[in-house]
């Protein structure tokens, strides 16, 4: 690092270029001190100075570098700049010169020498990495399309001007590191452009208008403003201390210190893309890149986004040109070491539980990878989740068949509107380990680049292991867990002693398995603490508080079962396993006489089928090990189920919690229903058409109480529905659809039919403990 206080090393050369990028009195000023200094202490070297101005030089300045380039290639290059130490300009200020694309942290001609009398250590000049012209001509020769001495002398400055980046990032922190020039320095390159020659029609003005729409890039203000304007709009609602895992905080930060990333994020809200920042800014982490629709950019929030490091995607990415282009500026990026982030969904949930990974663009930092771009790239899972969201009330609306309303200034301001409407309590970050690239793909330029089917198999995989870690890592609230029993009641309300006993047996499962969970889950231990999270979800934010009579009750009305159901669904994942397991005992325990116990595999391994398209599972093996662990509670559990009937039914009654029936009836209703529709439906029956049938029918069963849950009924889950029905071949034109629809359909309501058992022991534990407890209480 260099300073108006520290000597740039000469003695290695008797003539040195100074790139001087100023352009003020006051910065020529320190120039002219800073160069003074440097001559006095090295006089056997001539020091020539050509002063570049802000902004793209002009030719004649180009012409002369050309002339100064062409003497001695043993010439030393020092690009210097005088360095602004952040602070004292109006926040106002700031946030116009980002808006329009300038240096927020320089202050303006006008002020800076009033800011220098005041304090001399606001500037200083910072001179950048020293480079021979032999070495820059090699470096050029090798990298880039340009032939003339004027493209080298542009080139030249493109390596000041970062050389000169690379010392500043020094003295501001990991957290300011943005990349530069990424349009000049790609339109230059030989790679680039050798590739670009390859497709069919393209040119370099096609290449350059779409570098131009993906180059993003922070100011230094903005890598300040940016976070802190995300934290005032959460602070409205969310308590403004985000909850991290310290512990997980240090490893990646180590980690990121060898490698770079790519932050794969869960996504249940449009506050997830503000949150990352939030994140690695308070953190002192370097920030990342940050891929969006292009639908996002819109107003004055397009350029403000662009300048804090997001990427605007286009919607479809269908042509050629434009995927060659993400492709190199993917690899460009990760090249220079620089982060990416994006949600490993894709979209938000609406549902609360985590959709299947998007591996489009983790294709292309796969392709930068195998080309060698980088020795290894990590995939940084993270885990963002609320204690409650205000989108809860659109997730519904969009279940009962309503549309997303478009992105735009009114939405905006809704939106941060919404976030003070009332407490929505805590917001949790987590970093579980990270995934490493080159474990699943082997090394750079080895076999699985040339085999596409290999490769997306590795992709698969990493995929699936960082959504697997997000779960993980994902701390069951009190929210969900409240929400997941008064779902069951089916409208019922219960009293703080009848929700606090029932909630116990699902805290000791949790505790005994070794599940993360939040401060609020734990305070549910206590009456004083489930009143707290029952009230936090009261005034129907889904649940419903009932006063006036002996003592208060709470319940979810029908109309809010949607809502709850969101929250029920975010901590599913800790509960998966353990409800296939009693759904496959109950099967079993009706089977005829024969393996029973091997009944009870087959169908845990049927059940993980049908609702892979809704939930992640460990591989079979890992899988049917997780089950094991599960039915290890009673070590006669084989015995047991190989007696069915009353034996595998006392099973059920000893097991706590019992679970299948309130996390997993919706799904298998949703399944149900569409079932019934396509027993009357045509072959090729479209999906919108299917699931407004769907909703229809499914609103009538709900009348009919033939389902037991609101929430079955969603355009949501009738999606996954037929996912699962194609997947059982149950969508294409055969002699047997008829047939097999209607077997598919049978399977369905016999599940249900299990489940329903299952509820009716879980009512009898209810009913025991609501004894137990009166007699206690006296």
């Amino acid at each position: 690092m260099t300073s108006s206080d520290h000597l740039t090393d000469f003695s290695t050369t008797d003539d040195a270029l100074v790139l001087a990028s100023v352009s003020s009195k006051a910065e020529f000023d320190l120039l002219h001190d800073w160069l003074r200094a440097q001559r006095q202490a090295h006089p056997d070297t001539k020091v020539e100075v050509l002063q570049l101005p802000a902004g793209d030089p002009p030719p004649a300045v180009v012409a002369q570098l050309v002339e100064e380039l062409a003497g001695s290639e043993d010439r030393l290059v020092v690009p210097v700049r005088v360095f602004w130490v952040p602070g004292g300009l109006p926040t106002r200020v700031k946030v116009v010169g980002l808006i329009s694309g300038r240096d927020t942290y320089r202050p303006p001609e006008m002020l800076q020498r009033s800011i220098l009398r005041k304090d001399p250590t606001r500037a200083r000049i910072v001179a950048g990495e020293p480079a021979k012209v032999s070495e820059l001509r090699q470096q050029w020769q090798e990298n880039t399309v340009g032939e003339s001495p004027r493209d080298f002398a542009r080139f030249v400055l493109r390596r000041a001007r970062l050389a000169i980046e690379r010392m500043e990032l020094r003295l501001l922190g990991p957290e300011y590191k943005s990349p530069q020039l990424i349009t000049d320095e790609l339109m230059a390159s030989s790679r680039f452009m050798d590739g670009l020659e390859k497709i069919p029609g393209a040119t370099p003005a096609q290449a350059e208008e779409m570098l131009n729409e993906l180059a993003t890039g922070w100011s230094r203000f903005s890598v300040d403003l940016i976070p802190n304007l995300g934290r005032a709009i959460f602070s409205r609602g969310f308590d403004p201390r985000i909850d991290y895992d310290a512990a997980e905080i240090e490893s990646m930060r180590r980690s990121l210190e060898d490698h770079p990333a790519v932050l794969l994020w869960s996504h249940r809200s449009y506050l997830d893309g503000v949150i990352v920042p939030v994140a690695m800014q308070e953190n002192k982490l370097p920030p990342a890149h940050t891929f969006a629709g292009i639908n996002l950019s819109f107003g004055f929030m397009g350029p403000l986004m662009r300048r804090s490091g997001v990427i605007f995607l286009r919607r479809k990415l269908d042509d050629p040109v434009y995927k060659y282009v993400l492709r190199q500026f993917v690899g460009y990026i990760v090249q220079k070491r620089f982060n990416l982030s994006w949600s490993i969904e894709g979209t938000r949930s609406r549902t609360g539980k985590m959709l299947p990974p998007k591996l489009g663009l983790l294709a292309y930092v796969a392709d930068a990878y195998l080309d060698g771009r980088s020795d290894d790239i990590l995939l940084q899972p993270v885990s963002i989740s609320f204690d409650q969201l205000h989108e809860t009330a659109e997730y519904a609306a969009y279940a009962r068949g309503g549309e997303k309303t478009p992105e735009g200034a009114e939405w905006l301001y809704k939106f941060i509107k919404a976030q003070g409407e009332r407490n929505y309590g805590k917001i949790y970050v987590r970093f579980p380990d990270a995934v490493s690239m080159r474990q699943y793909l082997g090394d750079p330029g080895g076999p699985i680049g040339s085999d596409p089917a290999a490769k997306r198999l590795a992709l698969q995989k990493m995929a699936f292991e960082v959504a697997w870690r997000i779960l993980r890592a994902t701390p069951i609230n009190a929210t969900g867990l409240v929400s997941a029993l008064l779902l069951t009641t089916r409208g019922r309300a219960l009293t703080l002693r009848q929700l606090h006993h029932t909630l116990q047996d699902s805290l000791d499962y949790l505790q005994r398995k070794q599940n993360p969970i939040t401060n609020s889950a734990l305070r549910l231990r206590t009456p004083e603490g489930v009143r707290a999270a029952a009230d936090a979800l009261s005034n129907g934010h889904p649940v419903t508080r009932v006063d006036g009579g002996h003592e208060p009750v709470w319940r979810i009305a029908p109309e809010h079962e949607h809502e709850a159901a969101f929250y029920r669904n975010s901590i599913i994942h800790a509960f998966l396993e353990t409800s296939i397991a009693e759904l496959a005992l109950a099967h079993a325990g009706r089977a005829p006489d024969g393996d029973r116990v091997a009944v009870f595999w087959e169908q845990a391994m049927r059940l993980r089928d049908l609702l892979k398209f809704d939930f992640y599972f460990a591989d079979s093996a890992a899988f049917r090990e997780h089950l094991a662990e599960e039915m290890a509670w009673q070590d006669d559990w084989e015995i047991q189920v190989s007696a069915g009937g009353d034996a595998v039914d006392s099973l059920l009654r000893a097991k706590r919690p019992l679970m299948a029936h309130a996390m997993l009836r919706p799904f298998f209703e949703a399944y149900e229903i569409v079932a019934d529709v396509l027993c009357d439906a045509p072959a090729d029956i479209g999906e919108k058409e299917l699931s407004t049938i769907a909703l229809g029918v499914g609103a009538q069963y709900a009348a009919q109480r033939r389902i037991r849950s609101n929430e079955s009924v969603s355009a949501l889950l009738f999606a996954t529905a037929r996912q699962v029905a194609a997947d059982q071949n149950l969508l294409q034109a055969a002699p047997d659809l008829t047939e097999r629809r209607r077997a598919f359909l049978h399977e369905l309501r016999a599940i249900l039919g299990d489940m329903d058992r299952i509820h009716e022991l879980s009512i009898a534990q209810f009913n025991a403990r609501e004894l137990s407890v009166r007699d206690q209480d006296g």
